[in-house]
């Protein structure tokens, strides 16, 4: 018998499994789990409906259609959102891309998947500008104050859903840092580029950025020719809003080994005039940015 290939599915989706799957999940997600109050009213298990619906960035009608065994069928972006909207684990969400008429994606290309234990970290902080990001400088999933200071960043496509490639392509992606300290930062990603590259190789998603930066960037170019090597991230970092002006804030990253995905976090001192500027940028809208193109993440 010939060794089994891995299964291209048949596109159809199991109706009934899928509404099944998604209602036992959210009914298994408590408040506490994701950061919500529980309230008074509450007499159903687990979460409603509209909670899932947020935690997706989806609309509530959307997302009850799933699980009413009507509507579309779920595109792989929708079915990673999802899937960390209610937690999922991998083998979790494998079986929903399953259920919902895709192939399951490659676990070697699966980096977009955060992990339930990170998603619970970022639950916690949704006052704090937090976000997860891949190795890349990939954002995966932000907090609405991180939106704020940043602007949506998971709304980026093709290469520019690095930020190492928008620092050297589009100079929209400066603004968020005072142009006294753009030079360090610019050998900053050199650096970590060159990192990622030799970790993942030459056929990497690590050497395309590289290579289109190479051909784009004369900056990039130039820098890259020094071979620097050593990266030192600060934990002390100037970032600047249009409505705030400068702030300096206290940079701390976590990594989650078992995903390479690092979660920033950015806090102020008490007392401190950035502390002020840092709680008036949590409490506006998302920061508009050039290239995040208006999406409003709202799917009906």
């Amino acid at each position: 018998m010939p060794a089994a290939r891995p299964a291209r599915h048949s596109g159809r989706v199991d109706r009934s499994q899928l509404a099944d799957f998604l209602r036992l999940r959210r009914e298994a997600l408590q408040p506490e789990d994701v950061g919500l109050g529980r309230g008074p009213r509450r007499r159903a298990p687990g979460l409603r409906r509209e909670e899932v619906a947020a935690l997706c960035d989806m609309s509530v009608d959307y997302y009850s259609r799933l699980e009413q065994q009507r509507g579309p069928q779920p595109s792989e972006q929708m079915l990673a959102a999802i899937a960390r909207g209610l937690r999922l684990s991998q083998d979790e969400r494998d079986h929903l891309f399953r259920l919902a008429g895709h192939a399951a994606p490659q676990r070697a290309l699966a980096a977009a998947h955060v992990s339930p234990g990170t998603m619970r970290i970022l639950d916690r902080l949704a006052d704090t500008p937090a976000q997860v990001m891949t190795e890349l400088g990939e954002t995966l999933v932000q907090t609405p104050a991180a939106r704020a200071l940043f602007g949506d960043e998971t709304a980026f496509t093709g290469l520019d859903r690095s930020v190492v490639h928008r620092w050297f392509t589009d100079p929209g992606a400066r603004e968020v840092y005072p142009e006294a300290d753009r030079a360090a930062l610019s050998r900053s990603f050199v650096a970590d580029a060159r990192a990622v590259l030799a970790k993942h190789g030459p056929r990497s998603r690590a050497a395309a950025i590289v290579e289109a930066l190479l051909e784009r960037s004369t900056e990039f170019a130039e820098i890259w020719r020094e071979h620097e090597v050593h990266v030192t991230h600060a934990q002390h970092k100037r970032l600047q809003h249009p409505e705030v002006g400068v702030m300096d804030l206290d940079c701390q990253m976590m990594l989650d080994p078992a995903t390479g995905h690092v979660l920033l976090v950015l806090t102020a001192a008490p007392g401190t005039e950035s502390h002020e500027k840092l709680a008036l940028v949590s409490m506006l809208g998302p920061r508009q940015t050039a290239g995040s193109g208006g999406r409003s993440g709202q799917v009906v």
